[in-house]
Parts: C-alpha cells; sequence; structure tokens
C-alpha cells in the first residue's frame, strides 16, 4: 500500500478513483473526463498515459499525458511531480493546456528543458451558461451538419484551427488525425454549422467534450466576410440550444484574454467567466 508521496501511471484497475477525481470540477476537466468515460485507463485506448499523485496513500491529482498535457485537480507538490516525470519522459505533446494557475507552474518548470514555446497563452478566460439567453434568438438555419458533409465543413476547421492555434492541423500527417476527429465530431452529431445559398460555411462549432455533466463548445468560427455582420450570437445560441436539449445542464468554453469580439460574444449570449485556462503551444 502506498503510505507516502508519489507519482505512478494509473492502471485500468485505477477507473473509479480516477473519476472521482475528475468529478471534483466537471466543467473545467471534461475534456479529459470525456476521454476518460469511453476509453477508460487503457494508454492504448486513452490515446496517453494518465499520471497519478499519491499522498498518504489516497489518490489526490491526476495529470493526462497524450496529445496534451493535462494537469488535474493538481497541487503544487502533485505538479513538481508530474513535471519531473515530463522531464525525464521526454517531450512528446504538442500543448500543455489547463487551469492556469497548475499549468502555469507546470510550464516553468518544464521551459528550461522543453523551451522555447511556440506560444503562451497565460489567461483564457473559462466560461460557462446553463441557460438560453433573454434576448438572442437562435439562429434557425443553424443545423447539424450530415456525415456527407464532410467535404463542406472540412475547410472552415481547417481554417478556424489554422487561425486559432497558428499551424494548419494538415502538416505533419497531412491531416489525417485532425479529419479523423472532425469525422468523429460530424459522426456523433456535436458538429454544427450555418450554410449559405451556395453551400459555403458562414458559421461553425462544434460540441467538443461531452460527459453527462458538462460539455464544451469549441471551434466557434464565422467566415471572414460575414464577420460585424451579427452572425455568431445567433449562432452560438443555436448550438448552446443543441447543447443544453441533448448534451449536458451546463456548457462551457475557454476563449483567449486578447479576442475581445469573441468575449463580447459569448458574454451577450449569456456566459460567465468562473475561472481561466492556460495553454503552452509547441
Amino acid at each position: 500500500m502506498l503510505t507516502q508521496t508519489t507519482s505512478r501511471v494509473l492502471e485500468p484497475s485505477d477507473l473509479d478513483a480516477a473519476l472521482a477525481i475528475l468529478d471534483r470540477d466537471p466543467v473545467a476537466n471534461a475534456f479529459v473526463t470525456s476521454r476518460v468515460q469511453v476509453a477508460g485507463l487503457d494508454p492504448w485506448r486513452l490515446g496517453g498515459e494518465m499520471w497519478g499523485w499519491y499522498e498518504d496513500g489516497m489518490l489526490t491529482s491526476l495529470c493526462y499525458a497524450g496529445a496534451n498535457l493535462v494537469p488535474i485537480c493538481a497541487t503544487q507538490r502533485a505538479v513538481r511531480a508530474f513535471a519531473d516525470r515530463a522531464r525525464r519522459a521526454g517531450r512528446r505533446c504538442s500543448s500543455i493546456v489547463g487551469p492556469a494557475e497548475p499549468t502555469a507552474l507546470l510550464w516553468r518548470l518544464l521551459e528550461p528543458s522543453w523551451g522555447p514555446a511556440r506560444d503562451v497563452r497565460s489567461h483564457q478566460p473559462l466560461m460557462v451558461t446553463d441557460r438560453m439567453p433573454a434576448d438572442i434568438a437562435p439562429d434557425p438555419y443553424v443545423r447539424r451538419i450530415r456525415k456527407d458533409e464532410m467535404e463542406t465543413i472540412m475547410p472552415a476547421c481547417v481554417a478556424m484551427f489554422t487561425e486559432e492555434v497558428g499551424v494548419s492541423p494538415l502538416a505533419g500527417d497531412g491531416g489525417l488525425l485532425y479529419q479523423a476527429r472532425v469525422a468523429e465530431l460530424v459522426g456523433s452529431g456535436r458538429s454544427f454549422a450555418r450554410l449559405d445559398e451556395h453551400g459555403k460555411v458562414v458559421f461553425k462549432a462544434e460540441i467538443g467534450a461531452a460527459t453527462d455533466r458538462a460539455c464544451q463548445i469549441q471551434g466557434v468560427w464565422v467566415a471572414p466576410e460575414y464577420r460585424g455582420r451579427g452572425v455568431a450570437a445567433p449562432g452560438m445560441a443555436a448550438v448552446l440550444r443543441y447543447a443544453l436539449a441533448d448534451v449536458a445542464p451546463v456548457v462551457s468554453l475557454y476563449v483567449n484574454d486578447f479576442n475581445t469580439a469573441a468575449r463580447r460574444t459569448y458574454t451577450r449570449v449569456g456566459f460567465q467567466e468562473v475561472g481561466a485556462f492556460m495553454s503552452v503551444l509547441f
């Protein structure tokens, strides 16, 4: 039995204990929780390892180590242990992302060996809502994207990702992983868009992470020629309506603090700031 402080890679038998940690903050942990609920803790199915931090034999903190490195309910001592493990393993992730305070400490500890980063976004407001806005009517033309519309939605997804992250998702493997992720969202009915009369995407967004307690909207994008024309708020209201009706009772998102237009839109639709994330991009 573990009687002092230690960290280790969790095993499938640790699933219930890990889910109990994730359940402490269903909004902030929605991304990792959604993966664990589907894949368990088997690294092959999960797409990475789940590291655990124990104090007096009790699991108290987690860190997901896959394509992203994500500290979860992590104390300072846990973050230091996770940083040591990450440093020994070498960088395998494309980003570090999570609640701002533990992520900032994790990056300070890793930067000497992992740096420099391509971009550091130190304050990304985490926003939530559990109801529809009273004064924004949902756009009636925003709908679910069908499986046979992948060629229609894909260019908009690539444009959004490139604008947001600063690199194309088609680099490296030619976009195979990214296309698979878009196809997964479309196939699960969590990809939404408004198309114009020519079949071009005007507005799009996805419900990315989803659990029975919270879900997260991501990939919000308006075609450049439609920006500033009042498209985003009704579009977001439409996606929010789907999310609340079909997915979870609480809807969240996080946004770059410098994206003032997006923050105004989300506030208009009723999202309120409840915390902050931080992202380190490589």
